[in-house]
């Protein structure tokens, strides 16, 4: 079923079927000698359109929830317990040192890494984080500089924390993802208050929009509207896990949470409200039914959902080099059924077909990025984790 949208772009939302496809192990184990004691396991799988390597680059990680490539080609990992490190010809460095204080709390701690957009010459990240304050715990946003050897964080400075603390331990959100003018977008779930989603003048539950160092951008929707927080791109997200932009176009795209179902992929734009718990395709966990059914005038409804969940982790858009057959396909990494999902789109935006990768052999996938070369680096949110890449097999 599809509907349009008055956005930008057209939107759609249709169910699909959930059939995994089969994976297919095309070799055995393949070892790398360089280094014995964290050898590579390299395996084949076949896909609708060809066949790829899955290469696991190392183990060993305590719930890894981000991955980002450095301009030197070594990896840079969070790990949600507090550390950040840095993966090199296949060994990991000791922890980072300089990290914010970060609170593991339920599903909270150290969560994103995101490199600045010139991080080549400026060194700066950023990184999302579960921290500790008044009335218990919520998403903080700071910045800094990686030094040189790599081995620690400086000038760091934090540039958001959420307006409400409380002691929930779920729906912390959040990843980062940059604007073309190098403005960062990012989500916090509702931190497993519904309601509060529905609240413009609430950090819980939407898309927020700020510059580098903080300050609020002049695009913002509630910028001067004391109806709503100045920093609030978007409203009614329920735990929004994964942003990106599309690079060719400037289509921003997020991946949230449903309950029992209802998981969405968006298009946020400025001012909208996404639905969450007025407007849902899942139910309670319980069974009941949430809010007022699956539409309601003034919300807007996803371009895609799942029913059943996936639990999506993070969503990458597909315009790498070395798979130019997946070029503009939405991929989404998930940790109920421990996949990666690749989404074929049509020229108007609208997702046309799914495809299931890897299903349970990894574990549960919480990242998925494009690396400069093309390939996918993703890594397993496991308290033995890892960090794998995916390339395209060797032509015989």
């Amino acid at each position: 079923m599809r509907r349009p949208s008055s956005g930008r772009i057209r939107l759609h939302r249709f169910q699909v079927a959930c059939v995994p496809l089969a994976a297919v192990v095309a070799g055995g184990l393949l070892l790398r000698p360089s280094d014995p004691a964290n050898a590579a396991e390299t395996r084949e799988f076949a896909t609708q359109k060809g066949t790829v390597v899955v290469e696991t680059l190392t183990t060993g990680l305590e719930h890894p929830w981000a991955v980002e490539a450095l301009p030197d080609g070594a990896l840079i990992v969070t790990e949600r317990p507090g550390r950040l490190r840095i993966l090199r010809d296949g060994k990991l460095s000791a922890p980072i040192g300089g990290v914010p204080e970060v609170a593991e709390h339920g599903q909270g701690g150290l969560l994103d890494v995101a490199l600045d957009p010139q991080f080549a010459t400026n060194r700066t990240l950023y990184l999302t984080f579960a921290a500790r304050g008044d009335g218990g715990y919520g998403t903080a946003v700071s910045r800094a500089v990686l030094s040189e050897d790599t081995q620690r964080l400086t000038d760091v400075e934090e540039i958001f924390r959420m307006n409400r603390f409380t002691r929930a331990g779920q729906h912390f959100g959040s990843r980062i993802a940059f604007g073309r003018d190098g403005s960062l977008f990012f989500g916090i779930g509702d931190r497993g208050d519904g309601a509060r989603a529905q609240d413009p003048r609430d950090h819980a539950g939407p898309i927020l929009h700020i510059n580098p160092d903080g300050s609020l951008p002049a695009s913002n929707p509630y910028r001067g509207d004391a109806g709503g927080r100045a920093e609030i791109w978007s409203t009614g997200h329920r735990n929004p896990q994964g942003i990106a932009f599309d690079p060719a176009d400037g289509t921003l795209l997020t991946v949230e949470h449903g309950a029992r179902g209802g998981d969405e992929i968006n298009h946020p734009l400025p001012g909208r409200n996404y639905g969450w718990p007025v407007i849902t395709y899942g139910r309670d966990y319980s069974g009941a039914e949430i809010g007022e059914g699956t539409a309601k005038e003034g919300l807007e409804q996803p371009l895609y959902y799942w029913d059943p969940s996936i639990a999506p982790g993070a969503i990458a858009v597909y315009r790498g080099r070395m798979f130019p057959e997946w070029d503009g396909d939405l991929l989404v990494a998930a940790l109920k059924y421990q996949l990666l999902v690749r989404l074929e789109r049509d020229e108007s935006g609208a997702i046309t077909a799914e495809e299931r990768l890897f299903d349970g052999e990894f574990g549960r996938l919480r990242d998925v990025v494009v690396a400069p070369d093309g390939a996918l680096l993703m890594v397993t949110d496991e308290n033995d984790g890892a960090v794998l890449r995916v390339s395209k097999a060797p032509t015989q």
